[in-house]
């Protein structure tokens, strides 16, 4: 009979759970659907957000300490991020270590089993002081040389890391990683169809990484109409008046922000949906919401695209724009519904889920060999470098 845990998650304590309806902020997402599939499968799951949050799930209570949010809407999250006076006194940065501190404490205590976060910097401090405390991070972000650097800093045998994708490593294999888990999408919400029109779609924030320049590149060469559907926040605006607004036409339309419960629609009339990122994604929410609906993908071969798609098979993995325009014209060969099925037996939320419960069970095994031997591993090679570097100084 497997053990029934107590689990503390925490996103953001300034912005409540669910996330604002015009925002788009997937560790919510996710960490909603995770705190209800572990309720639901016995757990006792303690969800750390300010006030106005309500994760409703069996097992599942919130803790708001009473805590207002800083952000009610988008709007509020990009004058937060503006605000130079908040930034330079690390408010927002203190508003999650006062939920972290009070984590830590209750589970010191043993209230928690373990503790679980969706951005190491709110906890990487405060976990070094309560060894006992075993902790997980998940990884959302590519693992840039700073974010490493600061996971060594911080490295202590009670903290562990949850990849999003195994690309996601690649810049930091040695972390002691508990296991890569990959993102899952509802697919009550996006659901398969059958039939399609004629237009490709390009779904996402409206920014140079995304590639929404090179997306409407392949739509003009392969002869096609491009909808385009995702928020420009204030720091892509010239992006969007350089690259995107001249373009819009008949052809090429832009059709603004839309909320997750609206985009089912667009993805199953679309013939394919667009991802030619031009950085190293960790995932794709985008591409596996679309081939729920049973919509072929279409991405270069960055980040974890070729995890996610099966090329020939669910879209099309490629080198070039120039491979892009040549996949449109061999997309009939899809079969759609292999689309649906292949997220459905691999990225749906009870399978998320169920990986989640795997991981964390086996975490607080007191006979878990091998993730103790990794994290002792990173934190030696870590204490290593830190006395290398003290030396030449």
């Amino acid at each position: 009979m497997k053990k029934s845990m107590n689990i503390a998650i925490m996103v953001r304590a300034y912005i409540p759970m669910p996330r604002p309806s015009d925002m788009i902020y997937a560790p919510i997402d996710l960490a909603v659907a995770i705190a209800k599939g572990l309720g639901a499968r016995g757990h006792n799951v303690t969800v750390f957000a300010p006030l106005g949050t309500e994760v409703h799930g069996q097992n599942v209570k919130v803790e708001t300490m009473n805590l207002r949010p800083l952000v009610h809407n988008q709007d509020e999250f990009t004058d937060l991020l503006d605000n130079t006076d908040y930034l330079s006194h690390d408010v927002h940065g203190l508003w999650d270590r006062y939920m972290v501190n009070e984590m830590y404490r209750r589970a010191n205590e043993g209230e928690f089993d373990l503790v679980y976060f969706h951005h190491p910097e709110s906890a990487l401090s405060t976990a070094v002081k309560y060894l006992g405390v075993p902790t997980v991070y998940t990884l959302h972000d590519p693992v840039y040389g700073w974010y490493r650097e600061l996971f060594e800093l911080f490295a202590s045998k009670n903290q562990s890391y949850i990849s999003i994708s195994n690309n996601q490593r690649r810049d930091a294999p040695d972390l002691p990683y508990l296991a890569t888990i990959y993102n899952g999408t509802d697919t009550k919400l996006f659901t398969f169809s059958e039939t399609h029109e004629d237009y490709l779609l390009f779904a996402g924030r409206i920014i140079a990484e995304k590639g929404v320049k090179e997306a409407i590149q392949v739509a003009k060469e392969s002869g096609h109409r491009l909808l385009i559907i995702g928020p420009v926040d204030h720091g892509s605006k010239d992006y969007f008046d350089q690259y995107v607004k001249p373009e819009l036409n008949e052809k090429i339309l832009y059709l603004g922000r839309m909320d997750q419960e609206q985009l089912p629609t667009y993805y199953q009339k679309a013939k394919a949906v667009l991802t030619p990122i031009q950085w190293e994604e960790p995932f794709g929410l985008t591409t596996i919401e679309a081939m729920a609906c049973g919509t072929p993908v279409i991405s270069l071969r960055r980040g974890a695209a070729s995890e996610i798609i099966r090329d020939g098979k669910t879209g099309f993995v490629v080198d070039s724009i120039n491979e892009m325009v040549e996949a449109v014209g061999k997309i009939d060969t899809i079969n759609r519904r292999d689309c649906h099925d292949h997220v459905k037996s691999k990225f749906n939320l009870d399978i998320m889920v169920d990986h989640y419960e795997a991981a964390f069970l086996d975490l607080i095994k007191t006979d878990d060999p091998l993730a103790i031997k990794e994290t002792t591993k990173f934190v030696k090679r870590s204490l290593a470098k830190a006395r290398r570097v003290l030396k030449t100084r």
